[in-house]
C-alpha cells in the first residue's frame, strides 16, 4: 500500500500534434487577369515534451490526468497564407523520472537533473499548398498534400528517487526517527512494523556549503528481492544511491540478531542487483539510549569487526553518535565522488 500522496510508478497517454493539410487556391483578383496557385501550407503540429522539474518528488498528478495532446496545425488558406502551427505541450515530471515506451519497452530517457527536457511525441508536418507545386509546364496544379499524424505513444512512468544517502535496515530499526533527528524531514513514527510506507527524502548540512540529500526507505525483510514485504517497489530507489547506511536494532523480545539482520539485508541488495553489494556502507547500531543496546554493544562491535566493519553507536533521541554518522557518511560520500 501507497501514500495517497505518494505515487512512483504511471502509465499516461502522449500524442503530438497533426499536422494541417495544405490548400488547393488560385488567385482570382481583378486586378490579376492571370492569376496562379495561391494555396498555402499546413501548419506543423504541436510536440509533447517531459520536463524534469525539482519541486515535484511523485508522479502523484498522474493518477487521474493520463492524456496529453498537443494542439494541431492548422489548415493552410489561400492568399498563400499558410496554416498556424499548433501549440506544443511541456509536461512537467520529478527529477528522477525513467521513462519507457509500453508498446515496444524502449528506454527512451531518464530524467535526472532539473530543467532537462524530453520530447516523447513528434509533431506531424504541415502538408504543401498547391503553390508548391507549380512549374512552367503545371502552372494550374490542383494538388495538395494533407498533413502527416503527430506520434502517439503510452509511456510507462518510473520515479527513482535521487540521493546520496540511503538509510536500510530491518522494521523498527529506527531508520524514520534518525532521518528526523539530522534533517528537517519529518516521517511517519510509530512503534509497529511497516510504519514507512513511502520513501522519505531529507537534507543534512554540514555547514560550509556542505550537504547531502538522504532517503529512509521503507523496511526491508528477507524475500524483499523477489518482492515479499514491500518488496523490488522500494529497492529500487537504492539503485541511484551513493553511499548506504546499514541501521540495525537489538530487540531481544523479538530474538532479532544484528549479525544476521545485517547479512540478510546484504543478501537481499546482492540478490536485487549484485553491484548494489558494492557500494559503500555505513554500519549502527540504534537506540543507544536502550540499556540493553549499550550493554550488548561491546560484544557486537567485536563481532563486525572480525568482518572488517566499524559498527558505530547511535541514538536519535538523545542525538549520541550522531554527529559521528553524519561525518561518516559524509567522508564516504566524498571518497565514492572522486573519480576512480
Amino acid at each position: 500500500m501507497q501514500s495517497p500522496t505518494f505515487l512512483d510508478e504511471a502509465r499516461i497517454h502522449v500524442a503530438a500534434g497533426d499536422g494541417g493539410n495544405g490548400c488547393v487556391a488560385f488567385r482570382r483578383e481583378k486586378s490579376v487577369p492571370r492569376g496562379g496557385p495561391s494555396g498555402g501550407d499546413g501548419g506543423d503540429g504541436g510536440t509533447v515534451t517531459l520536463v524534469a522539474d525539482s519541486s515535484l518528488n511523485t508522479l502523484y498528478g498522474f493518477r487521474f490526468t493520463k492524456r496529453f495532446v498537443a494542439g494541431r496545425g492548422r489548415h493552410g488558406e489561400g492568399s498563400n497564407c499558410h496554416g498556424k502551427n499548433g501549440a506544443s505541450l511541456e509536461v512537467p515530471v520529478p527529477v528522477g523520472t525513467v521513462v519507457s515506451d509500453i508498446g515496444t519497452g524502449e528506454l527512451l530517457g531518464d530524467l535526472t537533473e532539473e530543467g532537462q527536457r524530453l520530447v516523447v511525441a513528434q509533431p506531424g508536418k504541415g502538408g504543401r499548398g498547391n503553390a508548391q507545386f507549380a512549374t512552367s509546364t503545371n502552372r494550374a496544379p490542383r494538388r495538395a498534400d494533407p498533413g502527416t499524424a503527430g506520434e502517439r505513444r503510452d509511456l510507462q512512468l518510473e520515479l527513482k528517487l535521487l540521493a546520496d544517502v540511503a538509510f536500510i535496515g530491518l522494521p523498527n530499526a529506527g531508520k524514520s526517527t534518525l532521518i528526523a533527528a539530522v534533517s528537517a524531514a519529518r516521517p511517519k513514527i510509530a512503534d509497529y512494523p511497516f510504519t514507512t510506507l513511502v520513501p522519505n527524502l531529507g537534507v543534512v548540512s554540514l555547514g560550509e556549503e556542505r550537504s547531502f540529500v538522504l532517503a529512509d526507505v521503507p523496511g526491508l525483510i528477507e524475500g524483499a528481492s523477489e518482492g515479499a514485504g514491500l518488496g523490488i517497489r522500494f529497492l529500487k530507489h537504492l539503485e541511484r544511491t551513493r553511499v548506504f547506511l546499514h541501521l540495525l536494532s537489538l530487540d531481544p523480545g523479538e530474538g532479532r540478531d544484528p549479525v544476521a539482520d545485517y547479512t540478510a539485508l546484504r543478501k537481499e541488495l546482492a540478490r536485487f542487483d549484485p553491484e548494489l553489494a558494492t557500494r559503500p556502507e555505513v554500519v549502527a547500531l540504534s537506540k543507544a539510549d536502550l540499556p540493553d543496546v549499550r550493554e550488548a554493544y561491546p560484544s557486537l562491535k567485536a563481532k563486525f569487526k572480525k568482518k572488517k566493519i566499524d559498527l558505530l553507536l547511535v541514538s536519535a533521541p538523545t542525538h549520541e553518535g550522531v554527529k559521528e554518522i553524519i561525518y561518516a557518511l559524509w567522508q564516504k560520500l566524498e571518497a565514492a565522488r572522486r573519480p576512480a
